[in-house]
């Protein structure tokens, strides 16, 4: 109950905000509470204003977030690529650098305040995947009989909310109105939890069902970063590519799974 409370209510209803008013410096607190609800054409001309450094600094958190999966996370390979791209693991780093110093140069060219969007983007990754990296380590201690309860509740709610940071950026990709934001990731992350913890063993079935929503965050990553400097899609296209790319992994994941029922089958034979 308080993880959902913590991450729901808290993470995800108030981070879209503050997100906001990083990107619009100039408006009051209360304004952005209040632009979020409100019709007004100058308001509205601040968030219009504003969706480029929105874009840019989600784009380039989810993209990482990507990047990240794909070079040092172990995973099942759906393609041989993938294990390639892992043995490289120690290129993350040096790539990373490269992508942000060629983001911030494209973005001083435009407008500098872009390059700043792009360096909070990065530093928000790198700090959350700190948080979730620490997790590994910091699991043991959790058994640990002299750690007391209520450090072990700060710690597992600071770590849930390192996790929920990246829906609440990813839905910028989708729409720029704050309450459909805190709507559509308020009953995602319940939905998620159920499903979590009611069909989690249905789930782990397919293997390769989260190499497919890696891609689509890379995807959706790379759409953000290319309409924060100007490129325009239609609003289907985004969850199109999503559906698309989840759908093919899914079906990989059942197509593996066949293939190993007949190889258990052929060796009882």
């Amino acid at each position: 109950f308080w993880g959902l409370l913590f991450a729901v209510f808290l993470v995800r209803g108030i981070l879209p905000f503050i997100i906001v008013w990083i990107a619009n410096p100039s408006l009051g607190v209360g304004q952005v509470i209040g632009a979020a609800f409100s019709n007004s054409p100058e308001i509205k001309s601040y968030l219009e204003a504003s969706k480029p450094l929105l874009l840019l600094g989600g784009g380039m958190y989810l993209f990482f977030v990507f990047l990240s999966w794909l070079f040092l996370e172990e995973k099942k390979y759906a393609f041989l690529v993938e294990g390639f791209i892992h043995r490289q693991g120690v290129w993350f780093y040096a790539l990373a650098s490269i992508i942000t110093t060629s983001v911030v140069y494209l973005s001083l060219k435009q407008n500098p305040i872009l390059a700043l969007a792009a360096t909070i983007g990065v530093s928000a990754f790198f700090i959350t995947d700190g948080f979730k990296k620490n997790a590994e380590e910091k699991e043991k201690q959790l058994l640990d009989p002299s750690m007391s309860a209520w450090s072990k509740i700060v710690y597992l709610e600071v770590l849930d909310a390192s996790f929920s940071i990246d829906g609440v950026i990813g839905a910028f990709a989708f729409t720029m109105s704050i309450p459909l934001i805190i709507l559509g990731n308020g009953l995602g992350a319940f939905v998620v939890r159920e499903m979590t913890i009611r069909g989690i063993g249905f789930i782990t079935k397919f293997e390769f069902l989260k190499n497919g929503a890696m891609y689509a965050i890379g995807v959706l990553g790379s759409v953000m970063i290319s309409e924060a400097f100007g490129a325009e899609y239609p609003f289907w296209f985004s969850p199109a590519i999503m559906a698309l790319l989840l759908g093919l992994f899914l079906f990989l994941s059942i197509r593996n799974n066949r293939i190993d029922v007949k190889k258990v089958a052929s060796y009882h034979k």
